[in-house]
Formats: structure tokens, sequence, C-alpha cells
């Protein structure tokens, strides 16, 4: 499969719009691409309890799961700072689980045009996963 990464960067830059954020103000979205080109969409929701706060890419990722999606060969991330934000070490752990292969792609909301990537493996190397 071909993955357009501008394409997948504006399906996270779109999925950003539904941030519930009130009190970071830091909105971020997210977006998974499955084989099938089917394209999930996650924001970030905060609590006033910070603990319970959950990343859009965790919020992108149970949306999938839950609703049986599997297959993931890409994620992409968006939100307002340098360089697009990096996926938290509890997202990468849960994508690296869920989706090990997967490409990443990171943008600034300002600038949707220069688009980081990596791989989840990359961003994770060691990660502590069970053997089937």
């Amino acid at each position: 499969m071909k993955i357009d990464p501008k394409k997948l960067i504006a399906a996270a830059a779109e999925a950003r719009l539904g941030s519930v954020s009130p009190y970071s103000k830091f909105k971020v979205g997210a977006a998974l691409l499955t084989k099938r080109g089917e394209v999930i969409g996650g924001a970030n929701v905060e609590s006033a309890s910070y603990g319970l706060t959950c990343c859009a890419e965790r919020i992108a990722l149970f949306k999938a799961l839950t609703d049986g999606r599997r297959d993931f060969v890409a994620v992409a991330v968006v939100a307002r700072c340098d360089g697009g934000p990096m996926p938290c070490g509890a997202c990468r752990q849960l994508l690296r689980e869920y989706a090990g292969d997967a490409k990443v792609f990171i943008a600034d909301s300002d600038d949707l045009k220069t688009i980081r990537k990596f791989t989840v493996k990359g961003l994770l190397p060691s990660a502590f996963v069970l053997v089937p």
C-alpha cells in the first residue's frame, strides 16, 4: 500500500479540531491508517485530574481497536509546536504493541508541509512486548 504522508497529516490536523483541552489549550490530533486504507482519527482529551488525560494517539488507537481494526501501516500526529509533537512514552508503548511496523509522521499544525518521518520501532526499539 502506498502511504500519502500529506493526506494522513491533513487527517490528523482535522482530528485535532475535536481536542478537548480546556486546561493546557494544547490541541493534538492523530490519524491511524490501516492496510485497507481506513483512516481513524483521534484528539487529546484532558481531565482536571491530569493523570486521566489521554493523548490523541491513544484515542485514535483505542477507537480503531475497539471497532475491530488492525493492521496499521502509519500514524500521523499534529499539534502547534516547533517540529510537531512527538508521541509520549505511553503512546510509544501502545503503538509498538499494536502498530509495531507502522511509519510515523509528525507535523506542526502551523506548518503541515514540513513532515518529520520515523518508525514506531525506531521510537521505541526495546519495547516490552509479549511473544505469542
